[in-house]
């Protein structure tokens, strides 16, 4: 997700198409959804971290994966 958002790999829609290939990732992964049926990171979840990868400094790439990480260990 991280490297499709600063990266600029497409044209247009960077941030839009990292946050669904990051859904796909964790559904191919089986960590889209919780115990209860749940998704582990909401839409509202989902464009928050997306547009803090996208306003973060290059030189803060670790610190944002973990961040990431994080959210995703609480939520699971």
């Amino acid at each position: 997700m991280y490297l499709i958002v600063k990266n600029h790999g497409f044209i247009d829609g960077n941030k839009r198409i990292a946050a669904a290939c990051f859904l796909l990732f964790l559904q191919a992964n089986r960590m889209l959804y919780g115990t209860e049926g749940d998704t582990v990171i909401s839409n509202d979840a989902l464009a928050s971290l997306t547009l803090f990868i996208a306003s973060s400094k290059p030189e803060e790439m670790e610190t944002v994966k973990k961040l990431v990480i994080s959210v995703l260990n609480r939520n699971m």
